[in-house]
């Protein structure tokens, strides 16, 4: 099923197959999150570069911790502190 392009806000849009897919997905997540160590190796060997023009530490973490658990290099800029923006 392609998501792409598509907004996940809520459920009213998705047809009854949608839905199904959707939770047919849940148990290898919850297997990970079950983990020691909740890491895959999806994004190994990429860098995610996080730009956030205003200071918002539980969005910057949020973003920071999902690329970690997805094995990337994170690089954070905030572009309140930065001499080039």
């Amino acid at each position: 099923m392609d998501f792409r392009g598509r907004d996940l806000l809520g459920i009213a849009d998705l047809s009854a197959t949608e839905i199904r897919y959707i939770l047919d997905s849940v148990p290898p997540f919850k297997e990970v999150s079950e983990r020691e160590i909740k890491k895959v190796p999806t994004l190994r060997g990429k860098t995610i570069v996080n730009l956030f023009f205003e200071p918002s530490t539980r969005t910057r973490t949020s973003f920071e911790l999902a690329a970690t658990r997805l094995s990337a290099d994170v690089i954070n800029f905030t572009g309140s502190t930065s001499s080039t923006l």
